[in-house]
């Protein structure tokens, strides 16, 4: 399995990013896939859902109206829209699996990728 995420940056408050998940190594159509994040000093933080057609997301309440989540399964990637930004978002932003095929049942799994940093600030 192997997931990589890209597309952070240093952005200021207001701003937009697109993050992308690239994974290969499964049948990823098969997953719900999520994204999480993780600063210094923090846990793991639930971000986004996204189930396996795309027909059902869900998003943790911090997020919630400002962040998008699609994907494409001919692509085999995942995104996250980010929009109206805030320094609270700073973060490593990962994607991850899953945990098992056709379910959501568990929510996401162990294997996520590098991440990708995104720093919010003026």
């Amino acid at each position: 399995v192997q997931l990589v995420e890209s597309g952070g940056g240093l952005v200021q408050p207001g701003g937009s990013l697109r993050l992308s998940c690239a994974a290969s190594g499964f049948t990823f159509s098969n997953y719900w896939m999520y994204w999480v994040r993780q600063g210094p000093g923090k846990g793991l933080e639930w971000v986004s859902g996204i189930s396996i057609n795309g027909g059902t997301t869900s998003y943790g309440d911090s997020v919630k109206g400002r962040f998008t989540i699609s994907r494409d399964n001919a692509r085999n990637t995942l995104y996250l829209q980010m929009k109206a930004l805030k320094p609270e978002d700073t973060d490593v932003y990962f994607c991850s699996p899953g945990r098992r095929p056709y379910s959501n049942v568990g929510g996401y799994s162990d294997l996520r990728g590098q991440g990708t940093q995104v720093t919010v600030s003026s």
